[in-house]
Protein backbone atom coordinates (compact mmCIF):
# COMPACT_ATOMS: atom_id res chain seq x y z
CA UNK A 1 0.00 0.00 0.00
CA UNK A 2 0.77 3.88 -0.20
CA UNK A 3 -0.46 6.67 -0.39
CA UNK A 4 -3.62 7.40 -2.16
CA UNK A 5 -6.21 9.60 -3.48
CA UNK A 6 -9.47 8.63 -4.92
CA UNK A 7 -11.81 11.17 -6.34
CA UNK A 8 -10.74 14.06 -4.75
CA UNK A 9 -11.87 17.57 -5.09
CA UNK A 10 -11.01 20.37 -3.27
CA UNK A 11 -12.66 24.37 -3.61
CA UNK A 12 -10.31 27.32 -2.99
CA UNK A 13 -12.26 30.80 -2.66
CA UNK A 14 -15.00 29.41 -3.97
CA UNK A 15 -13.39 28.03 -6.88
CA UNK A 16 -12.64 24.43 -7.95
CA UNK A 17 -9.03 23.71 -8.26
CA UNK A 18 -8.63 20.07 -7.82
CA UNK A 19 -11.61 18.45 -9.39
CA UNK A 20 -12.68 14.48 -9.04
CA UNK A 21 -8.61 13.48 -9.41
CA UNK A 22 -7.54 10.17 -8.40
CA UNK A 23 -4.10 9.15 -8.03
CA UNK A 24 -2.80 5.64 -7.49
CA UNK A 25 0.86 5.44 -7.61
CA UNK A 26 3.01 2.29 -7.86
CA UNK A 27 4.95 1.47 -5.00
CA UNK A 28 8.92 2.37 -5.05
CA UNK A 29 8.16 4.37 -8.60
CA UNK A 30 7.94 7.89 -9.76
CA UNK A 31 4.84 9.25 -10.92
CA UNK A 32 5.04 13.12 -12.71
CA UNK A 33 2.13 15.80 -12.56
CA UNK A 34 1.93 17.58 -15.61
CA UNK A 35 -0.31 20.74 -16.91
CA UNK A 36 0.11 24.45 -17.20
CA UNK A 37 0.11 26.90 -14.78
CA UNK A 38 -2.98 26.99 -12.75
CA UNK A 39 -3.83 23.24 -13.61
CA UNK A 40 -4.39 22.42 -9.96
CA UNK A 41 -0.60 20.45 -9.95
CA UNK A 42 0.45 22.33 -6.86
CA UNK A 43 -3.19 21.91 -4.91
CA UNK A 44 -3.46 18.46 -5.68
CA UNK A 45 -0.03 17.98 -3.90
CA UNK A 46 -1.05 20.14 -0.91
CA UNK A 47 -4.20 17.32 -0.57
CA UNK A 48 -2.22 14.78 -0.83
CA UNK A 49 -0.09 15.98 2.08
CA UNK A 50 -2.87 16.42 4.05
CA UNK A 51 -2.05 20.22 4.54
CA UNK A 52 -5.74 20.86 3.56
CA UNK A 53 -8.55 18.94 3.92
CA UNK A 54 -10.39 17.28 -0.12
CA UNK A 55 -14.51 18.86 -0.47
CA UNK A 56 -14.91 15.41 -1.42
CA UNK A 57 -13.56 12.02 -2.05
CA UNK A 58 -10.32 10.62 0.23
CA UNK A 59 -6.80 10.71 0.62
CA UNK A 60 -5.44 7.30 2.06
CA UNK A 61 -2.13 6.47 3.78
CA UNK A 62 -1.64 2.23 4.07
CA UNK A 63 -5.29 2.42 3.56
CA UNK A 64 -6.58 4.48 6.20
CA UNK A 65 -7.59 7.92 5.63
CA UNK A 66 -5.06 10.34 5.98
CA UNK A 67 -6.80 12.54 7.99
CA UNK A 68 -6.69 9.85 10.72
CA UNK A 69 -3.64 8.97 10.66
CA UNK A 70 -1.85 10.40 13.95
CA UNK A 71 -0.07 13.99 12.97
CA UNK A 72 3.87 12.06 13.53
CA UNK A 73 3.51 8.90 11.72
CA UNK A 74 2.05 10.94 8.56
CA UNK A 75 5.53 12.99 8.77
CA UNK A 76 7.38 10.05 9.43
CA UNK A 77 5.67 8.86 6.29
CA UNK A 78 5.48 11.84 4.16
CA UNK A 79 7.98 14.62 3.19
CA UNK A 80 6.76 17.36 0.43
CA UNK A 81 9.40 20.11 -0.67
CA UNK A 82 7.04 23.12 -1.74
CA UNK A 83 8.42 25.32 -4.94
CA UNK A 84 8.86 28.24 -2.27
CA UNK A 85 10.51 26.77 0.62
CA UNK A 86 12.27 29.97 2.55
CA UNK A 87 12.94 30.64 6.06
CA UNK A 88 13.33 34.19 7.74
CA UNK A 89 15.95 32.79 10.52
CA UNK A 90 19.13 32.44 9.07
CA UNK A 91 20.21 29.06 9.89
CA UNK A 92 22.90 26.87 8.23
CA UNK A 93 22.22 24.60 5.41
CA UNK A 94 22.93 21.62 8.18
CA UNK A 95 20.11 22.99 10.18
CA UNK A 96 17.57 23.30 7.49
CA UNK A 97 18.62 19.32 6.68
CA UNK A 98 18.14 18.59 10.60
CA UNK A 99 14.64 19.65 10.33
CA UNK A 100 13.57 16.56 8.21
CA UNK A 101 14.81 14.71 12.02
CA UNK A 102 11.72 16.45 13.90
CA UNK A 103 9.31 13.88 13.47
CA UNK A 104 11.79 10.76 14.73
CA UNK A 105 12.19 12.89 18.00
CA UNK A 106 9.81 11.50 20.90
CA UNK A 107 9.09 13.24 24.21
CA UNK A 108 12.78 13.19 25.77
CA UNK A 109 14.64 13.51 22.21
CA UNK A 110 15.97 11.26 19.85
CA UNK A 111 19.12 9.81 18.86
CA UNK A 112 21.34 12.01 18.04
CA UNK A 113 23.77 10.07 16.50
CA UNK A 114 20.99 8.61 14.20
CA UNK A 115 19.75 11.85 13.66
CA UNK A 116 23.63 13.38 12.14
CA UNK A 117 24.25 10.26 10.22
CA UNK A 118 21.03 10.91 8.53
CA UNK A 119 21.97 14.36 7.97
CA UNK A 120 25.41 13.52 6.89
CA UNK A 121 23.87 11.14 4.00
CA UNK A 122 20.96 13.57 3.29
CA UNK A 123 23.35 16.58 2.82
CA UNK A 124 25.92 13.97 0.75
CA UNK A 125 22.89 12.70 -1.53
CA UNK A 126 22.19 16.13 -2.66
CA UNK A 127 26.14 17.68 -3.07
CA UNK A 128 26.23 20.00 0.01
CA UNK A 129 28.21 18.40 2.12
CA UNK A 130 31.24 21.04 1.56
CA UNK A 131 28.33 23.77 2.34
CA UNK A 132 26.98 22.78 5.40
CA UNK A 133 27.72 25.53 7.51
CA UNK A 134 27.13 28.29 4.99
CA UNK A 135 24.28 30.33 5.48
CA UNK A 136 20.92 30.41 4.42
CA UNK A 137 21.25 34.10 2.91
CA UNK A 138 23.95 33.40 1.61
CA UNK A 139 22.71 30.85 -1.23
CA UNK A 140 21.72 30.82 -4.40
CA UNK A 141 18.58 29.29 -5.45
CA UNK A 142 19.41 26.68 -6.63
CA UNK A 143 21.56 25.68 -3.46
CA UNK A 144 18.25 26.64 -1.35
CA UNK A 145 16.52 24.36 -3.21
CA UNK A 146 18.53 21.92 -2.73
CA UNK A 147 19.17 22.67 1.32
CA UNK A 148 15.44 22.19 0.92
CA UNK A 149 15.62 18.36 -0.71
CA UNK A 150 18.16 17.48 1.63
CA UNK A 151 15.99 18.48 4.47
CA UNK A 152 13.03 16.00 3.51
CA UNK A 153 15.75 13.36 2.63
CA UNK A 154 16.84 13.56 6.54
CA UNK A 155 13.21 12.77 7.19
CA UNK A 156 14.07 9.39 5.67
CA UNK A 157 10.24 9.41 4.19
CA UNK A 158 8.67 6.80 2.54
CA UNK A 159 6.68 8.70 0.27
CA UNK A 160 8.23 11.95 -1.45
CA UNK A 161 6.22 15.07 -2.86
CA UNK A 162 7.76 17.65 -4.78
CA UNK A 163 6.30 20.74 -6.51
CA UNK A 164 8.93 21.49 -9.68
CA UNK A 165 12.10 20.84 -7.73
CA UNK A 166 13.87 21.35 -10.26
CA UNK A 167 13.51 25.34 -10.88
CA UNK A 168 16.34 27.67 -9.93
CA UNK A 169 18.50 24.77 -11.09
CA UNK A 170 21.03 24.61 -14.01
CA UNK A 171 20.55 21.11 -16.29
CA UNK A 172 23.62 19.78 -14.63
CA UNK A 173 22.02 19.43 -11.31
CA UNK A 174 18.12 18.85 -12.81
CA UNK A 175 19.44 15.53 -14.44
CA UNK A 176 21.62 14.83 -10.98
CA UNK A 177 18.47 15.83 -8.78
CA UNK A 178 15.95 13.64 -10.74
CA UNK A 179 18.76 10.84 -10.73
CA UNK A 180 18.95 10.88 -6.91
CA UNK A 181 15.30 11.35 -6.55
CA UNK A 182 14.67 8.46 -9.17
CA UNK A 183 17.49 6.39 -7.22
CA UNK A 184 15.70 6.52 -3.93
CA UNK A 185 13.88 3.57 -2.58
CA UNK A 186 10.46 5.43 -2.35
CA UNK A 187 7.07 6.47 -3.68
CA UNK A 188 7.50 9.85 -5.57
CA UNK A 189 5.01 12.32 -6.97
CA UNK A 190 6.52 15.21 -8.38
CA UNK A 191 5.32 17.96 -10.25
CA UNK A 192 7.08 19.40 -12.70
CA UNK A 193 6.99 21.34 -15.80
CA UNK A 194 9.61 20.15 -18.57
CA UNK A 195 7.88 17.65 -20.08
CA UNK A 196 11.52 16.03 -21.93
CA UNK A 197 12.41 15.81 -18.60
CA UNK A 198 9.27 14.15 -17.31
CA UNK A 199 9.56 11.70 -20.37
CA UNK A 200 13.44 10.64 -18.87
CA UNK A 201 12.63 10.50 -15.52
CA UNK A 202 8.64 9.44 -14.57
CA UNK A 203 7.25 6.01 -14.54
CA UNK A 204 4.35 7.30 -15.01
CA UNK A 205 2.23 10.70 -15.74
CA UNK A 206 -1.11 12.26 -15.16
CA UNK A 207 -1.74 15.06 -17.18
CA UNK A 208 -4.12 17.32 -15.60
CA UNK A 209 -5.79 20.78 -16.76
CA UNK A 210 -8.24 23.13 -15.30
CA UNK A 211 -8.14 20.99 -11.96
CA UNK A 212 -9.15 17.59 -13.91
CA UNK A 213 -6.77 14.96 -15.09
CA UNK A 214 -7.04 14.56 -18.69
CA UNK A 215 -4.50 11.69 -19.34
CA UNK A 216 -2.93 9.09 -17.89
CA UNK A 217 -0.33 6.34 -17.94
CA UNK A 218 3.40 5.57 -18.94
CA UNK A 219 5.06 8.76 -21.17
CA UNK A 220 5.39 7.02 -24.02
CA UNK A 221 1.30 6.39 -24.23
CA UNK A 222 0.54 9.62 -22.73
CA UNK A 223 2.98 12.51 -24.54
CA UNK A 224 1.88 12.51 -27.64
CA UNK A 225 1.88 15.64 -30.27
CA UNK A 226 -2.32 16.69 -30.18
CA UNK A 227 -2.67 15.89 -26.28
CA UNK A 228 0.61 18.92 -25.96
CA UNK A 229 -1.65 20.68 -28.40
CA UNK A 230 -4.55 20.70 -26.40
CA UNK A 231 -3.15 21.45 -23.22
CA UNK A 232 -0.40 23.33 -24.03
CA UNK A 233 -1.85 25.19 -27.06
CA UNK A 234 1.52 25.16 -28.52
CA UNK A 235 2.73 22.65 -31.82
CA UNK A 236 5.05 20.04 -31.17
CA UNK A 237 6.76 17.02 -32.23
CA UNK A 238 7.34 13.22 -30.47
CA UNK A 239 10.36 11.48 -31.56
CA UNK A 240 10.97 7.75 -29.57
CA UNK A 241 15.00 7.83 -28.65
CA UNK A 242 16.04 4.45 -29.09
CA UNK A 243 19.54 4.60 -27.62
CA UNK A 244 17.95 6.19 -24.41
CA UNK A 245 14.38 4.44 -24.57
CA UNK A 246 12.12 7.21 -23.48
CA UNK A 247 10.41 10.03 -25.68
CA UNK A 248 12.14 13.15 -26.97
CA UNK A 249 9.69 16.58 -27.93
CA UNK A 250 10.51 19.43 -30.19
CA UNK A 251 8.85 22.69 -30.04
CA UNK A 252 7.54 24.63 -33.48
CA UNK A 253 8.61 28.48 -32.57
CA UNK A 254 5.37 30.63 -32.19
CA UNK A 255 5.73 32.66 -35.06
Amino acid sequence: MTLHARDVSWARGGSLVVDGVTVEPEPGRTLGLLGPNGSGKSSLLRVLHGLVRPTAGWVTLDGEDLTRVGRRRAARTIASVSQHADTEVDITVRDVARLGRIPHRGTFGGDAKADEAAVDRALAHVGLTEHAERLWHTLSGGERQRAQIARALAQEPRELLLDEPTNHLDIRHQLELLDLVCALPVTTVVAIHDLNLAAMYCDSVLVMQQGRVVAGGPPREVLTAPLISSVYGVEAEVAWDERRGHPVITYTRSR
